[in-house]
């Protein structure tokens, strides 16, 4: 049972930079390595231009969490940086009782003199590093953004450098993402239950009541926090991929206090896990056809000289790679589900598809899986001998509490010629996504549904027609369902829109978040 399908795919990568190619750029933050500076914004509480006047009153808060919004950062030195921890409360439905501490790092504006506030962004996941996004600098986010804002990047809870989700050893990981992401059998169903169920109970066992409080809806309440600690009444933010879940889940609970948003790459809030699952198995679909379509094109394509041809081809490698992994030069195999993460990476990235080409050849003709175990490491944050952040087990941990509408893994098959259709090469393997957490031990209840946020300035949305993981109908069906969303149409390949070579798209955001120019209606870039 995968347990990929859903969730990494819904990360935009912390490394990727301007030329959109992953692991140019070490992001490495020390979060316990600051020295002391001093408290505050980098000049002054200044409220961001979502706001109006910088002396636009604060929000009112709950008195319940009067402590966690009056608290003062004490910001520390981080290279060139500013980093800090905010404090908030473990279960808002108990403020008093346990807290949390939430890494916080500040990247100041280049032009102080033309600050205008700050922009809190967040890569996606669930579980990447909004501290190690926002490291990136004017790498990711350009010039124009970077010059005029301070910008803020957290790890939400349980993520990263924040108080940590601990759930499994390397090992554990190891074989939950290498496990076969369509079981051929009963036996192998049960087995993909066993795994999903080990990694649950031990988020439970190394984090107690952390895995029970992982919820985006949580996580927006801890960006208020952050927005009221930051001195701004009204939030601007940026977010990518998972990232847009939590925009317009803050966006939901707190319209009033919304600034400037862009979500970028983003998900359908009113979407079951059903409906999720399905569509993204057609994004992948679309997005490795348009793959195999330039690799045909090129000429010599390994995997034959039609697309067609060459998908079935990819769909064979699966198959021997369920029947027969193909060594890497090192203790590790490469499986099927290792190999299909491994070729769902530079779907994401359009400059990666002659690596991908260049892998599968070595794969296909040398029966040498190290390059696609490569890509697949690098997908999952795996290093030499152990994973380099904890991402892996906060995904199902988010994604289980964000959706509690799971089924047995005996029911799947019936759901297989669905999913088969949206996706010939992966239907079945997101199909599994059905039963992710259905042996998850911990259940929210949670129903999804539409967010309106009535009330709210415009909500930028961008969407791209070829994005596997977020696909465009889900960035349309969000802008139609906020009261004030306005769509933007990427047409190219790979995940989000913003700062992936686009001029138009890059022309609209940063005139929206820096000026305050509302995108036309129905742009198409």
């Amino acid at each position: 049972m995968s347990l990929m399908p859903r969730l990494v795919p819904l990360r935009r990568r912390s490394s990727t930079v301007a030329v959109a190619l992953i692991g140019v750029v070490a992001l490495a933050i020390t979060i316990a390595g600051c020295s002391t500076t001093g408290s505050g914004p980098a000049t002054g509480p200044v409220a961001g231009p979502g706001s109006g006047k910088p002396t636009a009153a604060m929000p009112s808060t709950a008195s319940a969490l009067a402590r966690f919004y009056d608290q003062k950062l004490s910001w520390n030195g981080c290279n060139r940086d500013r980093c800090t921890t905010l404090t908030v409360p473990l279960d808002y439905a108990h403020p008093d009782g346990a807290t949390l501490k939430l890494a916080v790092l500040d990247v100041p504006a280049q032009k102080p003199s033309e600050r205008l506030g700050s922009l809190v962004v967040n890569p996606g996941g669930p579980g990447g590093s909004g501290v190690q996004f926002a490291a990136a600098g004017s790498l990711q986010f350009g010039d124009p953004l970077s010059n005029r804002y301070d910008i803020i990047g957290f790890d939400p809870r349980g993520v990263g450098s924040s108080d940590p989700l601990k759930c499994a050893d390397t090992a554990q990981l190891d074989a939950t993402l290498a496990f076969d992401p369509d079981p051929d059998t009963a036996a192998e169903r049960v087995e993909g239950d066993r795994l999903i169920h080990g990694l649950g109970e031990g988020c439970l066992k190394n984090s107690g009541d952390l895995a029970r409080h992982m919820s985006t809806v949580e996580v927006a309440k801890d960006m208020d926090i952050l927005r009221a600690a930051l001195g701004e009444s009204k939030l601007d933010y940026l977010g990518s991929s998972y990232g847009t879940f939590i925009g317009a889940t803050y966006a939901g609970l707190f319209p009033t206090h919304v600034g400037r948003f862009v979500l970028d790459g983003a998900i359908d809030p009113a979407l079951s896990n059903a409906q999720l699952s399905l569509e993204q198995a057609h994004g992948f679909e679309t997005a490795l056809r348009a793959y195999l379509a330039d690799c045909v094109a090129r000429g010599s394509c390994v995997l034959g000289s039609t697309v067609d041809q060459a998908e079935t081809r990819i769909q064979q490698f699966f198959a021997q790679l369920d029947q027969t992994p193909i060594p890497t030069g090192s203790s590790r195999v490469l499986t099927e589900g290792l190999g299909m993460i491994g070729i769902w990476l530079p779907l994401y990235v359009k400059t990666l598809w002659p690596d991908l080409t260049s892998a599968l050849k070595k794969a296909i003709v040398d029966h040498d899986g190290s390059a696609l175990l490569a890509l697949s490491d690098e997908y999952t944050d795996r290093g030499p001998s152990s994973y380099t952040d904890n991402s892996i087990e906060a995904l199902d941990a988010v994604n289980c509490l964000d959706h509690d509408d799971f089924i047995p893994s005996s029911q799947v098959p019936a759901h297989f010629a669905q999913f088969e259709k949206a996706s010939a090469t992966f239907g079945r393997a997101f199909a599994f996504s059905l039963s992710t957490c259905s042996k998850w031990p911990v259940h929210s209840g949670v129903v999804s549904k539409a967010i309106r946020a009535p009330g709210a300035p415009p909500i930028v949305v961008v969407g791209t027609t070829r994005d596997p993981a977020t696909p465009l109908v889900w960035a349309q069906a969000l802008a139609r369902e906020l009261d004030s969303g306005r769509l933007i149409t990427r047409d190219g390949d790979g995940h989000t829109g913003f700062r992936m070579g686009n001029a138009c798209v890059d022309n609209a955001v940063q005139n929206w978040l820096l000026d305050g120019t509302v995108p036309r209606a129905g742009l198409h870039c």
